[in-house]
């Protein structure tokens, strides 16, 4: 691995440790697959899915990516970890799905490839690289004018460390304990402002809620936690 490549080599072994267990609708990456239906109706707001092109930054197994390729985009997913992507590509094989992922950096691909998608998602990626800003200026540059980029993060709030953390990792075990660290959370403002840097202007965000009475993801109002955003880059 390029020692420059804006990654915590760490974080691409943990959740390269844990690949073979991607797609385990029961297993440590649960939460991932029980939002993953919320991120899509979310992306489904702001644009047509199906004949675009579609860039997933930090794809990981390829559970977001493989989703959009399904309702007919032509989808890219990237990602460090040759081991997801290797897991991504058999995942595919398996379903037959006609979907394509390459081990390569945001930053790289930005260089080779600028404005050619209509659509750049970055789930769950922002809050384990050393500089987050580097990734929103990646993914606007690879987005093509009047295209659409989507983030979701979590939020530098208490509420996040209480149930992010605390009550995710340690209590109800929903996700494998290390995932996350409090200080890499970014607050919306935080974000907001790095993608007008970057030249994006929002069109929309919203909160991705958990309800331990039933278990279940929704989305809404409350941003304290985990949430979803939405850029446009002007024509």
């Amino acid at each position: 691995m390029n020692m420059n490549e804006n990654v915590h080599a760490h974080e691409i072994e943990k959740f390269g440790s844990m690949a073979e267990r991607w797609w385990d609708l029961h297993g440590e990456f649960k939460t991932l697959h029980a939002v993953n239906p919320l991120r899509v109706g979310f992306i489904e707001k702001f644009t047509a899915i199906e004949n675009r092109q579609i860039l997933d930054v930090g794809c990981g197994g390829g559970i977001l990516t493989e989703a959009l390729a399904q309702k007919g985009a032509n989808a890219l997913g990237i990602d460090l970890s040759g081991d997801l992507v290797d897991i991504a590509e058999l995942h595919a094989l398996e379903t037959g799905t006609n979907v394509h992922y390459q081990k390569i950096s945001v930053e790289t691909l930005a260089a080779q490839q600028p404005e050619s998608f209509d659509v750049v998602t970055c789930m769950e990626m922002l809050e384990h690289v050393p500089d987050a800003g580097s990734i929103i200026s990646a993914c606007a540059k690879l987005v093509k004018p009047d295209g659409l980029v989507f983030f979701s993060t979590l939020n530098r709030h208490p509420k996040a460390f209480l149930l992010a953390i605390v009550a995710a990792e340690y209590v109800m075990q929903m996700v494998p304990k290390g995932t996350h660290e409090f200080k890499t959370f970014i607050k919306p403002s935080e974000l907001s402002q790095s993608a007008r840097s970057a030249g994006l202007e929002l069109q929309g965000m919203i909160g991705i809620e958990y309800n331990p009475m039933t278990q279940r993801f929704s989305l809404g109002n409350d941003i304290d936690v985990n949430y979803i955003a939405a850029f446009k880059k002007p024509a």
